[in-house]
């Protein structure tokens, strides 16, 4: 059993946005994350630059494409899509290979900035090679929504475990 963790903070500069109004330490975040057996930290593409030098070695850079995207007036090219900073298990759980990255419309009317689609969430713990019985820290749950889809995920995983067994 592995600790996983996923960190959605409110992305550098737009604390503004949420009703604490309160910046993240992010180099902080950076250092507890690596803690954990894996984890991901979701950011936007004007941080990178300054987030990047925080991380491990073994950072991998991973994408949200968001095919439909709010689009700003001033903002040309549009933002479109967001990294995932991210640490995989060290260890090969994949049974099929995993994309860097996923294609999934944003949420909308959710009561939140940013709140992450169901898709989103699944290839979140593809993508960090999450099994049923892994722990699942999500840092800053917002809506709920990551926890949520972490339980139906497993529950799938589960699901289809048996399945299997069954059939053996």
């Amino acid at each position: 059993m592995s600790k996983i963790a996923y960190a959605d903070p409110p992305y550098l500069g737009c604390a503004n946005k949420y009703p604490e109004k309160t910046e993240v330490n992010h180099q902080e975040l950076i250092l507890q994350l690596q803690t954990y057996d894996a984890w991901a930290l979701s950011c936007h593409t004007p941080s990178l630059k300054i987030l990047l030098p925080m991380c491990p070695d073994n950072v991998r850079v991973a994408a949200w494409v968001k095919p439909f995207a709010i689009y700003k007036p001033n903002a040309n090219p549009a933002y479109a899509w967001e990294p995932v900073l991210f640490v995989p298990l060290p260890r090969a759980r994949y049974v099929d290979t995993v994309r860097d990255w996923v294609s999934a419309n944003i949420t909308l009317k959710t009561g939140l900035v940013g709140a992450k689609p169901t898709d989103f969430c699944y290839w979140l713990f593809e993508l960090l090679g999450t099994a049923a019985d892994d722990e699942f820290y999500d840092l800053f749950p917002g809506t709920g929504i990551v926890t949520k889809c972490w339980q139906s995920w497993c529950e799938m995983k589960r699901c289809s475990q048996e399945v299997m067994e069954l059939n053996v």
